[in-house]
């Protein structure tokens, strides 16, 4: 089994990148199987695996900009939605000629550490999470893109994702930065001193939650494929009961700051909760794809 592509901390799509929010990557790669875990001498238990939900949020706001780590799961199907929708874009155009768009690397759901889906992170551990759905392809083109139709369907696919993330990427990166300013929060740095103590129960010794993904980081990248979902699953049991007295002050801190950003951006807002939800749905005709998001 292939080793997935795990990176604990990194910055958020460039569209938003001065924010430095920190994302994780959830690989969408399945668990190894339970005979091979247990002839590696590790449990038979593997992740739980996680579900797809097509439920939309009764508030469009929810989608874009995320105050709790539940609502984040919105957050990821919706960025991933329009990658997809670029993807989709840029292969139709190809095959209207005939032609066919090299395989791409799979989608995944990036799960978001600056607002953390405990309850997520405690069930599915530090990595794992569901797979992104995959649309059919295309079989029909005769022949494989040139570079020329590659361009020009690449410019098609980026347009139709314009399309739809200039309706909430403004606001998103505004959002996101003011969520910057909770690091500072006294009470979150007060309730964030007593996590190395926390996570030294459980075994782990750090200095602090960089120190954790620091560590976490390379025990995913270190360990033998038959022992990852172990690694995962003890990671994210921790990380999750250590972060939850945090969360406890730093969600509700959340949610204020997101009333007070509603209101002194209400114009935007009002044009953001009537335009998205009908452009998505639109989209999910015109190409084909599925809006879907990471469900417990």
């Amino acid at each position: 089994m292939a080793r997935p592509t795990h990176r604990l901390r990194l910055p958020i799509r460039a569209a938003v990148a001065v924010a430095a929010v920190l994302l994780t990557a959830c690989s969408a790669d399945p668990a190894p199987h339970s005979a091979d875990v247990a002839a590696a001498g590790g449990p038979a238990r593997s992740v739980t695996p996680a579900h797809l939900s097509l439920t939309l949020p009764a508030d469009p706001v929810r989608l874009a900009l995320p105050a709790t780590g539940a609502e984040t799961r919105w957050t990821q199907g919706l960025d991933v939605f329009v990658q997809q929708v670029s993807r989709a874009a840029t292969a139709s155009c190809a095959a209207e000629r005939g032609a066919a768009v090299p395989r791409q690397v799979p989608l995944a759901f990036i799960r978001f550490f600056e607002i953390p889906d405990l309850d997520f992170i405690a069930r599915h551990g530090t990595s794992e999470s569901a797979a992104v759905p995959t649309p059919t392809p295309d079989t029909s083109a005769a022949r494989p893109a040139d570079p020329a139709v590659l361009r020009e369907c690449g410019a098609e696919g980026k347009s139709a994702a314009s399309a739809l993330r200039d309706l909430y990427a403004p606001l998103q990166q505004r959002w996101f930065t003011e969520l910057v300013s909770l690091r500072h929060d006294p009470a979150t740095v007060k309730a964030l001193r007593a996590l190395p103590t926390c996570l030294a129960g459980h075994g782990i010794r750090v200095r602090d939650e960089n120190g954790f993904f620091a560590l976490a980081d390379a025990r995913m990248q270190t360990a033998a494929p038959s022992q990852l979902p172990r690694e995962s699953r003890e990671l994210g049991r921790a990380y999750a009961t250590c972060m939850r007295p945090v969360e406890a002050v730093r969600e509700p801190a959340r949610e204020r700051l997101r009333t007070q950003f509603l209101k002194a951006h209400a114009r935007e807002i009002r044009v953001l909760r009537r335009t998205l939800v009908p452009a998505l749905r639109h989209a999910e005709t015109r190409y084909d794809v599925r809006l879907a998001f990471p469900a417990p």
